[in-house]
């Protein structure tokens, strides 16, 4: 069973800029790209331990939407979590959708 759960208002995203989102015990960063695409992954930087992917660059890598993490600019792919730096190594992907003016992800 999908459980969508509401985490904010889609106008409170800023074009390709992140947002941190606590979802249970789960910190997810949200990014809602120039084109109206939404991503959520898990907001941890898998190199440092450090919670801050939601402060990463957005941008693109070979057609793939990407954040680099602040950190370390290691890249992420924001559909697969894959680090495109690094093999083996991923950050979760949740899904995420915009219904009604509000922004709602799955994390089950």
């Amino acid at each position: 069973m999908t459980t969508w759960t509401t985490v904010c208002r889609y106008d409170d995203l800023l074009p390709e800029r992140g947002a941190a989102a606590l979802v249970g015990d789960l910190q997810l960063a949200l990014f809602r790209c120039h084109d109206g695409q939404l991503f959520a992954i898990g907001n941890q930087d898998p190199f440092t331990g450090a919670w801050v992917l939601a402060r990463g660059i957005v941008g693109s890598r070979a057609q793939r939407r990407t954040v680099a993490s602040p950190l370390h600019k290691q890249v992420f792919d924001l559909r697969t979590g894959e680090c495109l730096d690094a093999e083996g190594v991923t950050v979760p992907v949740y899904e995420v959708r915009s219904r009604e003016g509000m922004v709602e992800v799955n994390v089950t």
